[in-house]
């Protein structure tokens, strides 16, 4: 069988790795023997000649991300496993490695050269050298509390002042500390100062919106000694190759998080995948999910998807199987944990597995690049890579002890943070059923919106509500009229500075609920008038007259304010051609460009001289934060 890395080897022989980049992630994505996933570090070693220049010469959408790298030791050895991690992800990186050492330097000093390489991320890998280099030759553990509350210090300074997204890690106590301690007195001493310290760490996270904290104990768990005493004594290596390796794998997952490509939906198949045994053949009494030693593995697993449901994760079903038995069995079964009112969707039938997934995707109105395919049959995943390639797939296997591990491993549904919006999805997305039925039993489409009984809230972004319009801009692909989004990080800075910015969010809500934060726009300030930088609004609501509410809202808030003018861009991307008309349709009209060739293909700028405004939706009851109709603080 020719394995991943036998492919980019063959690309790279032939010396068409940066012309044919666009299929490494395809070509990472295979299944090595038994089911297992293409090392990463292999493929990163691979890839280590490549120029990115050349590649973007030929692939020009591909992400790249630039990654600053420093530490306390030497760290350059994680730059192999990063790179197969992110080109896993259909990302290239862009590494800039600071000197050993000099960490706190590299990162807090504006005109060193990781704050001039403007990077995405900066990893700062802080390992057991980082405290003990600063405790006595000879030491108790009442010593390294001074050295802790020293570097957690640096950690809060660094956190303020590094580039990009800073990454931090905990740090692992390694036995040769612990036990040159004799008494076992001490060594728990130690322990406790230890993991406060760590704790201490993950909870700068708290107060720095900028700031990641990767925890490496459950990574150092999984297996593999910390460090190799060869490496760490000649070379400064304090880190092993097995963790780096596990380290990558999860910077790689906060990459993809951060552009804003975290998944949206995971489709199981039910037969070997969430119950043991196959409905068809041996009925709802032949199969399992409790009370058998294979049961209560896939009880385990049936936990860990609804855990993962509970947080705004859509789940949804595509099984080789007959949709009444299979709804009796979801209903009725003792044994479930998932029951039918945890899944949106629920496609069980006899067609291809990539045709239902793409049924599916449609149900929810979303791309098929936000769905997870988890199935234990290697035939049914490879059709799903086959038909739909741009769908994860996660291979499960015939153990079902290792189901949860295998589901978890990839970090599909990774994201900065869980807001309540998420918690709510599923029940909102629910709620669309019963707008569909409400919309086909209406005589018109007017009708129905009048039926809805929309509010709409428009107001200034509340502090608490930052990182759910961060994940919006990043998340919203269809109605981002420029896209591209922003980190939390970026929309706290702006939101500090209403002389020159004005962040707004929209929050809407109907007869069958409310629907949370669902829209947002970013307005430049300048004197005499406003250029909307960018307009966000989530798909679930996308079509109902919101979009055009808040923009006439705006353009009469504008004119309120005695405004000239507001202008507006649109940037066309691979999913936002739905929203192309939108300016032009409330009354904004066409301007050239200052210079369009500094700007893409298909771009436009618009203005608006407020002269005519558009008329608010009838059916759209529009409020300030506050109560206030009509007006917009």
């Amino acid at each position: 069988m020719t394995t991943a890395t036998d492919r980019l080897r063959d690309l790279r022989g032939r010396g068409l790795l940066e012309k044919s980049f666009d299929q490494v992630a395809a070509v990472l994505a295979q299944e090595e023997p038994g089911g297992g996933a293409p090392d990463a570090a292999a493929a990163g070693r691979l890839l280590g000649g490549i120029d990115p220049d050349a590649v973007l010469a030929h692939h020009p959408a591909v992400p790249v991300v630039t990654v600053a790298v420093t530490g306390q030791s030497t760290v350059g050895q994680v730059l192999d496993p990063l790179r197969g991690e992110l080109a896993r992800h259909g990302m290239l990186l862009r590494p800039v490695l600071g000197e050993h050492g000099t960490y706190l330097r590299d990162l807090t000093d504006p005109a060193g050269e990781l704050h001039a390489a403007g990077p995405d991320l900066t990893l700062c890998l802080l390992d057991a050298e980082t405290l003990f280099s600063q405790v006595p030759v000879l030491w108790r553990p009442a010593d390294v509390v001074p050295a802790a509350e020293e570097v957690l210090a640096r950690c809060a300074t660094m956190a303020e002042e590094a580039p990009g997204t800073l990454v931090l890690n905990t740090l692992p106590l390694p036995r040769t500390y612990t036990h040159q301690l004799v008494d076992h007195r001490s060594r728990a001493l130690l322990g406790a100062v230890w993991r406060e310290f760590n704790a201490r760490l993950l909870r700068l996270t708290e107060l720095a919106p900028a700031l990641v904290v990767i925890d490496l104990e459950p990574l150092v768990g999984e297996g593999g000694p910390v460090t190799d005493p060869r490496l760490a004594r000649y070379a400064k290596v304090q880190l092993g190759a097995q963790l780096l390796a596990a380290y990558a794998r999860e910077v790689g997952h906060l990459a993809r998080a951060l552009r804003g490509a975290t998944r949206k939906c995971l489709v199981l198949d039910l037969d070997n995948t969430l119950w043991d045994g196959v409905l068809g053949d041996e009925g709802p009494d032949g199969i399992a999910a409790a009370g058998t030693l294979r049961g209560e593995a896939f009880g385990a697993f049936q936990r860990c998807v609804r855990q993962l449901g509970s947080q705004g994760v859509l789940l949804a079903v595509s099984s080789k199987n007959d949709q009444e038995q299979v709804e009796r069995v979801l209903a009725e079964h003792p044994d479930l944990v998932l029951r039918e009112p945890d899944f949106v969707a629920v496609n069980a039938n006899w067609e291809p597995k990539d045709a239902n997934l793409a049924d599916i995707a449609r149900q929810l109105d979303l791309g098929t690049d936000a769905l997870v395919f988890a199935d234990d049959s290697a035939a049914e995943r490879a059709q799903v890579r086959h038909g739909l390639p741009e769908v994860a797939v996660v291979p499960l296997g015939e153990e079902p002890a290792s189901h949860v591990e295998r589901l978890l491993a990839d970090g599909w549904f990774d994201t900065m943070s869980v807001t309540e919006e998420d918690r709510a999805r599923t029940g909102e997305y629910r709620a669309r059923r019963e707008r569909r039925d409400l919309h086909a039993g209406s005589g018109s489409h007017q009708e129905f919106l009048d039926a809805l009984d929309i509010r709409l809230d428009i107001g200034p972004a509340r502090p608490h509500e930052l990182a759910r319009v961060s994940q919006l801009t990043l998340r919203t692909n269809q109605f981002n009229l420029t896209g591209g989004g922003h980190s939390e990080a970026a929309l706290t800075a702006l939101a500090a500075d209403p002389g020159r910015h004005l962040l707004l969010a929209a929050r809407s809500a109907d007869r069958f609920g409310d629907n949370g934060l669902t829209g947002a726009v970013l307005i430049s300030v300048s004197e005499g008038q406003w250029h909307l930088d960018n307009l966000w609004l989530s798909c679930r609501v996308f079509g109902r007259g919101i979009e055009q509410a808040l923009l006439a809202m705006l353009l009469s808030r504008a004119r309120r304010l005695g405004l000239n003018a507001v202008g507006a861009r649109y940037v066309p991307t691979v999913r936002n051609h739905r929203a192309r008309g939108f300016y032009p349709s409330l009354g904004f009209t066409a301007r050239d460009l200052p210079d369009r060739e500094a700007y893409g293909d298909g771009t436009e700028e618009f203005h608006h001289d407020l002269a005519v405004l558009p008329d608010l939706p009838g059916h759209v009851c529009v409020t300030e934060s506050g109560g206030q109709p009509h007006e917009l603080r």
